[in-house]
Protein backbone atom coordinates (compact mmCIF):
# COMPACT_ATOMS: atom_id res chain seq x y z
CA UNK A 1 0.00 0.00 0.00
CA UNK A 2 2.97 2.30 0.98
CA UNK A 3 4.65 1.66 -2.57
CA UNK A 4 1.27 2.71 -4.44
CA UNK A 5 0.75 5.59 -2.44
CA UNK A 6 4.29 6.62 -3.24
CA UNK A 7 3.76 5.67 -6.71
CA UNK A 8 0.72 7.82 -6.88
CA UNK A 9 2.07 11.01 -5.32
CA UNK A 10 5.14 10.71 -8.31
CA UNK A 11 2.73 10.64 -10.76
CA UNK A 12 0.65 13.56 -9.25
CA UNK A 13 3.75 15.34 -9.34
CA UNK A 14 4.19 14.66 -12.63
CA UNK A 15 1.42 15.71 -13.81
CA UNK A 16 1.26 18.79 -12.01
CA UNK A 17 4.79 19.67 -13.38
CA UNK A 18 3.54 19.02 -16.68
CA UNK A 19 0.54 21.07 -16.54
CA UNK A 20 2.61 24.46 -15.59
CA UNK A 21 5.41 23.51 -18.15
CA UNK A 22 2.34 23.05 -20.71
CA UNK A 23 1.53 26.76 -21.13
CA UNK A 24 0.50 27.67 -24.99
CA UNK A 25 3.19 30.15 -26.52
CA UNK A 26 2.96 32.14 -29.35
CA UNK A 27 5.52 33.42 -31.62
CA UNK A 28 5.26 36.81 -33.08
CA UNK A 29 7.52 37.91 -36.38
CA UNK A 30 7.37 41.55 -36.92
CA UNK A 31 9.53 43.68 -39.61
CA UNK A 32 11.23 44.71 -36.53
CA UNK A 33 11.86 40.91 -34.94
CA UNK A 34 10.63 38.27 -33.36
CA UNK A 35 9.36 37.70 -29.57
CA UNK A 36 7.18 35.17 -27.80
CA UNK A 37 3.81 35.35 -25.74
CA UNK A 38 3.11 33.07 -22.95
CA UNK A 39 -0.76 32.73 -22.51
CA UNK A 40 -2.08 32.26 -19.05
CA UNK A 41 -4.64 30.46 -19.80
CA UNK A 42 -5.63 29.06 -16.26
CA UNK A 43 -6.47 32.44 -14.76
CA UNK A 44 -7.57 34.15 -18.56
CA UNK A 45 -9.33 31.69 -20.15
CA UNK A 46 -11.62 33.50 -22.09
CA UNK A 47 -9.06 36.48 -22.97
CA UNK A 48 -6.34 33.50 -24.32
CA UNK A 49 -8.97 31.44 -26.40
CA UNK A 50 -9.59 34.83 -28.33
CA UNK A 51 -6.31 35.74 -29.01
CA UNK A 52 -5.49 32.00 -30.50
CA UNK A 53 -9.00 32.04 -31.97
CA UNK A 54 -7.36 34.94 -34.39
CA UNK A 55 -3.76 33.70 -33.89
CA UNK A 56 -4.97 30.41 -35.60
CA UNK A 57 -7.53 32.06 -38.05
CA UNK A 58 -4.73 34.18 -39.86
CA UNK A 59 -6.09 37.28 -39.30
CA UNK A 60 -3.67 38.92 -37.06
CA UNK A 61 -0.84 38.53 -40.00
CA UNK A 62 -0.84 41.82 -42.13
CA UNK A 63 -1.97 43.98 -39.13
CA UNK A 64 0.18 46.79 -37.55
CA UNK A 65 1.18 48.09 -33.57
CA UNK A 66 -0.67 51.36 -34.68
CA UNK A 67 -0.56 52.57 -31.18
CA UNK A 68 2.87 53.40 -29.53
CA UNK A 69 3.59 55.27 -26.15
CA UNK A 70 7.22 54.82 -25.04
CA UNK A 71 6.90 54.38 -21.61
CA UNK A 72 3.26 53.28 -21.01
CA UNK A 73 2.46 50.17 -23.78
CA UNK A 74 2.77 49.23 -27.53
CA UNK A 75 -1.21 48.37 -29.09
CA UNK A 76 -1.87 46.19 -32.09
CA UNK A 77 -3.63 43.72 -33.75
CA UNK A 78 -6.45 45.84 -35.21
CA UNK A 79 -5.45 47.23 -38.07
CA UNK A 80 -3.38 46.90 -41.11
CA UNK A 81 -0.78 48.99 -42.91
CA UNK A 82 -3.75 51.22 -44.04
CA UNK A 83 -5.14 51.78 -41.05
CA UNK A 84 -7.92 49.70 -42.25
CA UNK A 85 -10.11 48.32 -39.37
CA UNK A 86 -9.73 44.27 -39.55
CA UNK A 87 -13.29 42.69 -39.08
CA UNK A 88 -13.32 41.08 -35.09
CA UNK A 89 -15.22 38.32 -33.52
CA UNK A 90 -17.89 39.14 -30.92
CA UNK A 91 -17.00 40.70 -28.08
CA UNK A 92 -15.51 39.31 -24.69
CA UNK A 93 -16.53 38.36 -21.06
CA UNK A 94 -13.54 41.04 -19.65
CA UNK A 95 -11.36 38.90 -17.25
CA UNK A 96 -9.61 41.83 -15.43
CA UNK A 97 -10.14 40.66 -11.79
CA UNK A 98 -8.34 37.57 -12.86
CA UNK A 99 -5.16 38.11 -10.25
CA UNK A 100 -2.86 38.85 -13.14
CA UNK A 101 -1.72 42.46 -12.93
CA UNK A 102 -0.75 44.93 -16.05
CA UNK A 103 3.37 44.58 -15.46
CA UNK A 104 5.85 45.25 -17.58
CA UNK A 105 6.15 42.75 -20.48
CA UNK A 106 2.58 41.55 -19.64
CA UNK A 107 -0.41 41.28 -23.09
CA UNK A 108 -3.92 42.77 -22.13
CA UNK A 109 -6.98 43.11 -23.76
CA UNK A 110 -7.75 46.63 -25.22
CA UNK A 111 -11.27 47.64 -25.21
CA UNK A 112 -13.69 50.75 -25.68
CA UNK A 113 -15.37 52.30 -22.34
CA UNK A 114 -17.42 49.18 -22.17
CA UNK A 115 -15.49 46.59 -20.10
CA UNK A 116 -17.12 43.63 -21.79
CA UNK A 117 -16.09 45.06 -25.25
CA UNK A 118 -12.43 43.37 -26.46
CA UNK A 119 -12.51 41.99 -29.40
CA UNK A 120 -9.04 41.30 -31.18
CA UNK A 121 -7.20 44.65 -30.41
CA UNK A 122 -4.31 43.79 -27.72
CA UNK A 123 -1.24 45.78 -25.76
CA UNK A 124 1.95 44.94 -24.13
CA UNK A 125 3.10 47.04 -21.30
CA UNK A 126 6.29 48.73 -20.83
CA UNK A 127 6.22 49.60 -17.67
CA UNK A 128 3.72 48.17 -14.86
CA UNK A 129 0.99 49.92 -14.93
CA UNK A 130 -1.24 49.78 -11.96
CA UNK A 131 -4.17 51.56 -13.04
CA UNK A 132 -5.14 49.43 -15.38
CA UNK A 133 -5.58 47.11 -13.23
CA UNK A 134 -9.23 46.24 -11.88
CA UNK A 135 -10.14 48.24 -8.70
CA UNK A 136 -13.13 49.12 -6.84
CA UNK A 137 -15.21 50.51 -9.05
CA UNK A 138 -13.10 50.49 -11.72
CA UNK A 139 -13.04 47.37 -14.58
CA UNK A 140 -9.53 47.23 -15.48
CA UNK A 141 -7.97 45.62 -18.62
CA UNK A 142 -7.73 42.00 -18.49
CA UNK A 143 -4.17 40.84 -18.81
CA UNK A 144 -3.97 37.39 -20.65
CA UNK A 145 -0.18 36.35 -20.97
CA UNK A 146 3.34 37.94 -20.95
CA UNK A 147 6.30 38.38 -23.33
CA UNK A 148 8.74 35.59 -22.37
CA UNK A 149 11.26 36.31 -25.08
CA UNK A 150 12.35 39.03 -27.32
CA UNK A 151 11.40 41.86 -25.30
CA UNK A 152 13.65 43.98 -26.33
CA UNK A 153 11.62 43.97 -29.88
CA UNK A 154 8.56 45.54 -28.03
CA UNK A 155 11.35 48.18 -26.67
CA UNK A 156 12.75 49.04 -30.04
CA UNK A 157 9.42 49.58 -31.13
CA UNK A 158 9.24 52.69 -28.91
CA UNK A 159 12.06 54.02 -30.86
CA UNK A 160 10.40 54.91 -33.89
CA UNK A 161 8.93 58.57 -34.30
CA UNK A 162 4.89 58.49 -34.04
CA UNK A 163 2.32 60.87 -35.55
CA UNK A 164 -1.66 62.01 -35.34
CA UNK A 165 -3.40 60.85 -37.69
CA UNK A 166 -6.73 63.55 -37.01
CA UNK A 167 -8.47 62.46 -40.10
CA UNK A 168 -8.46 59.21 -38.06
CA UNK A 169 -8.70 60.24 -34.57
CA UNK A 170 -5.21 58.68 -33.98
CA UNK A 171 -2.38 59.22 -31.72
CA UNK A 172 1.02 58.11 -31.40
CA UNK A 173 1.11 55.81 -34.86
CA UNK A 174 4.20 54.74 -35.82
CA UNK A 175 5.99 56.77 -38.93
CA UNK A 176 7.12 53.38 -39.86
CA UNK A 177 4.83 50.55 -39.57
CA UNK A 178 4.99 48.06 -37.34
CA UNK A 179 4.08 44.71 -38.77
CA UNK A 180 3.18 41.48 -37.73
CA UNK A 181 4.24 39.02 -40.56
CA UNK A 182 3.56 35.68 -38.78
CA UNK A 183 2.03 34.93 -36.08
CA UNK A 184 1.98 31.26 -34.69
CA UNK A 185 1.83 28.70 -31.19
CA UNK A 186 4.82 27.00 -31.04
CA UNK A 187 5.45 23.71 -28.87
CA UNK A 188 7.28 24.22 -26.11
Amino acid sequence: MRKFLAALTIMASATVSLSIHAATQVEVSTNLGDFTIQLDEQKAPVSSKNFLRYVEDGSYEGTIFHRVIPGFMAQGGGFDEDLTRRPSYEPIKNEATNGLKNDRATVAMARTQDPNSATRQFYINYQNNGFLNANGNQAGYAVFGKVVKGFAVIEKMATIPTTTIRSMGMKDVPQQPIVIKTIKTINN
